[in-house]
């Protein structure tokens, strides 16, 4: 029986992965294998954990510059798909010489090119949740609307950001969740407390949604934990 909420499209498509490692933040190209309105499944190289926030691009155009939007999305499963591919023909071959099993045998074979792991050395089938967005106003059902504090409306978007304290000449490379003209917020694993002040760099100054030097000056004025993450969302106010 099929859970699933949303219809699931057979699309190939190039999809790009940026998620952040204690090292830095890594990127990988894959394609999907399935995508619906809620999800996607990718096909990887590298194996993601459950749970785990990776930001997706798709689909995604390499003979783009940077700028191309990316989707915060939630790791739902990671299964490991070539040994069980390879597992399947080997017993299908041996048990089945019929017509039949030479079907059976060419749709394996099928399954392969599609996912594009013939020659990979490990190849996983991810299975990724967008993150639901948070509507601030109200749809109708006689709920009321939550009142917006902010002075400056806030905009969701995606962008890889440098931070590092004021002091400090080391960065970490984090991602934004939404941003307005006086502050921003972003997700990260290290610790920070309100009344911090730091320096943002954007990775790419075309898409940077504040204009101004290659380094700002913001203070943290709020720090919570990310849902279901060990990670902290932090909110800074842009100081001129």
């Amino acid at each position: 029986m099929d859970r699933r909420k949303h219809h699931r499209a057979h699309v190939r498509l190039p999809v790009r992965l940026r998620w952040t490692t204690p090292f830095g933040q890594k990127i990988e190209l894959g394609n999907s294998i399935n995508a619906s309105r809620a999800g996607l499944l990718v096909s990887s190289k590298e194996p993601h954990t459950a749970g785990v926030v990776i930001w997706v691009t798709f689909p995604y155009d390499v003979s783009l510059s940077d700028g191309q939007p990316e989707i915060p999305a939630r790791v739902v499963r990671c299964d490991e798909v070539l040994e069980v591919v390879r597992a399947t023909k080997a017993r299908e071959r041996v048990r089945m010489e019929t017509v039949s099993g030479r079907e059976r045998s060419a749709k394996l074979d099928q399954l392969v090119r599609a996912l594009g792991i013939s020659g990979a050395p490990a190849t996983f089938a991810v299975a990724f949740q967008f993150e639901k967005q948070v509507r601030v106003v109200s749809n109708g059902n006689g709920q009321p609307r939550k009142i917006e504090r902010r002075s400056a409306l806030r905009r969701r978007l995606a962008v890889p950001v440098r931070i590092r304290p004021e002091r400090m000449p080391w960065f970490e490379e984090a991602m934004t969740i939404d941003f307005s003209a006086k502050g921003l917020r972003f997700r990260s694993y290290r610790e920070y407390q309100p009344g911090d002040h730091l320096k943002i760099a954007f990775g790419d100054p075309t898409s940077a949604p504040w204009p101004g030097a290659l380094e700002i000056r913001a203070r943290v004025v709020r720090v919570a934990s990310a849902p279901d993450s060990f990670a902290l969302d932090v909110a800074v106010c842009r100081e001129t």
